[in-house]
């Protein structure tokens, strides 16, 4: 893992203030585009090239796994539902397929932790452990399984990128991921539990307030310093949480943009982070998700989401919804006449 961040370098300050200049040359008004002109500056220096190439194709990875938490009741869903989603996706049938097909996103889908037996399914298999421990009372995982977890994405942004994929997006799916978030938010925010503990998939203000409690003692059971990340996903897990974490420095080291979708991808950006400074400048937030956390997490990520649109799903849907986003920020920086050349007098 160590050589694996040694690859990530940090953005290309020429790029960018090439991309900065020419922002200043095309046929608007400066600062016309908001929030989109700072976008396309920043994917320059992400790929180091001015203007940038529209990254396409894109590609959203759905990584699933389940949590040994959830047989504290933080979530009324059965566990096996985890499963039965993957099926979903695997037959196009989920949210994140139908907006995928709409914005020309090639849809993966990696069982990393899924307690269920899902080797059937037509999926990337890469089980590290059939989900983790429960941290309310234990480590989640151990500091092998970790690394292993790590690695899965890693070593599939290594592929997706050979494979010609110039843009990553996160997805995520496994019951009681969002308490294993709130845990690694805290952490590495230092927020308390009471801030960052949502509602989930919908759970009424009883479980709320338990699921609260559990996230508040395991941290005080655990007491993980925001400086040692993989201590943080040996307590609280989840493997998505690491996969994603790899992902995402994956992305970084091969230098394309990687989107991020919502909570659980909020809260796995905060390891990548910690694992390595530079990987989240090479991280755009998708949107911000109606769970409490991850507010919170974008605020010490530094990162603006592109849509607020109340979304709490998951599976990478606000991270497909925003990809368009990017690809019209760079098409314009690159493609937009400038005033030269166009004949106008600036």
């Amino acid at each position: 893992m160590e050589e694996y961040l040694a690859r990530i370098a940090p953005a290309d300050e020429v790029a960018m203030r090439a991309a900065a200049e020419r922002q200043g040359q095309l046929t608007k008004p400066p600062g016309a585009l908001g929030v989109l002109e700072d976008l396309s500056i920043r994917v320059a220096g992400m790929t180091g090239v001015c203007p940038p190439v529209v990254p396409m194709p894109a590609v959203v990875t759905v990584f699933a796994a389940d949590h040994g938490v959830h047989a504290q009741g933080v979530s009324p869903w059965p566990q096996e539902v985890t499963a039965g989603m993957l099926a979903n996706f695997a037959a196009g049938g989920a949210a994140v397929n139908a907006f995928a097909t709409n914005n020309r996103v090639d849809v993966r889908v990696v069982d990393v932790g899924v307690a269920t037996p899902v080797e059937e399914l037509d999926i990337v298999h890469a089980k590290v452990r059939p989900g983790t421990r429960d941290l309310s009372v234990e480590a989640a995982l151990t500091n092998d399984e970790v690394r292993a977890a790590i690695a899965v994405g890693f070593d599939l942004a290594d592929t997706l990128v050979k494979d010609g994929y110039h843009c990553l997006l996160t997805g995520d799916m496994g019951i009681a991921n969002t308490t294993a978030s709130a845990a690694l938010i805290a952490t590495f925010t230092g927020s308390t539990a009471e801030v960052v503990t949502g509602r989930g998939t919908g759970i009424d203000d009883a479980t709320l307030a338990h699921k609260t409690a559990i996230v508040q003692s395991a941290l005080a059971l655990h007491a993980v310093p925001a400086s040692d990340p993989l201590g943080a996903l040996q307590a609280y897990g989840g493997l998505e949480h690491a996969a994603l974490a790899g992902y995402i420095l994956g992305g970084a080291a091969n230098r394309v943009p990687v989107i991020l979708d919502g909570v659980i991808a909020g809260a796995a950006a905060l390891v990548a982070q910690a694992l390595q400074p530079h990987a989240i400048e090479y991280c755009v937030a998708g949107h911000r998700s109606a769970e409490p956390g991850h507010a919170v997490a974008l605020k010490t990520l530094g990162l603006t989401p592109l849509v607020d649109l109340d979304l709490r799903l998951g599976e990478g849907t606000g991270a497909v919804l925003a990809y368009p986003i990017l690809a019209c920020a760079v098409r314009a920086l690159g493609e937009m006449a400038t005033f030269e050349s166009a004949g106008i007098d600036s």
